[in-house]
């Protein structure tokens, strides 16, 4: 009984590996567009925003542009936002128009920059968790993607390719 148990168990581990490295891909395509690990930070009960981050490169010869996000499982709305320093002051604002991804080009959307904002939580986000969200371009189309949860202090610097960014 005990080495059917093991046995049992030792196959699933070893089938589980091979589909653990493959979630653990954390790269998403759009047309000509990769977008690069989706992130957000955990959150302190009773948050009502939190922010999005990811990097987009654009491997066409075309301009392309992020129009919208939407992440209604975890938010009421969403918004693409800017911080920029404005004659000594940090400001944030949201960018109506959405942000341009050039050709040739990539955009990272982290703290302090570009990001997206979730608003009107609807539960706190814990670090760990994975956040569904569609991204929605304005030549390549919509993506689904998942941010990452992750430590409510995190910078971005620890994501393989943005090491040393």
């Amino acid at each position: 009984m005990t080495k059917s148990i093991l046995a049992a168990l030792a196959l699933s581990l070893s089938l589980s590996i091979p589909l653990g490295g493959a979630a653990l891909a954390h790269d998403y395509k759009a047309g000509a567009l990769k977008i690069d690990h989706p992130w957000s930070r955990a959150t302190p009960g009773g948050a009502k925003v939190a922010g999005g981050y990811l990097a987009i490169e654009n491997t066409g010869t075309e301009a392309d542009r992020l129009v919208s996000i939407s992440a209604p499982t975890i938010s009421g709305r969403t918004e693409i936002h800017e911080m920029a320093l404005n004659n000594g002051v940090m400001t944030m604002r949201p960018l109506e128009s959405g942000v341009a991804i050039p050709a040739g080009a990539k955009v990272e959307f982290k703290p302090g920059g570009y990001h997206i904002m979730f608003m009107e939580l609807k539960q706190p986000l814990k670090q760990g968790d994975s956040v569904k969200g569609t991204l929605a371009f304005e030549k390549a189309g919509t993506v689904e993607v998942e941010f990452r949860v992750e430590a409510v202090g995190a910078r971005g610097a620890d994501h393989g390719a943005h090491k040393g960014h």
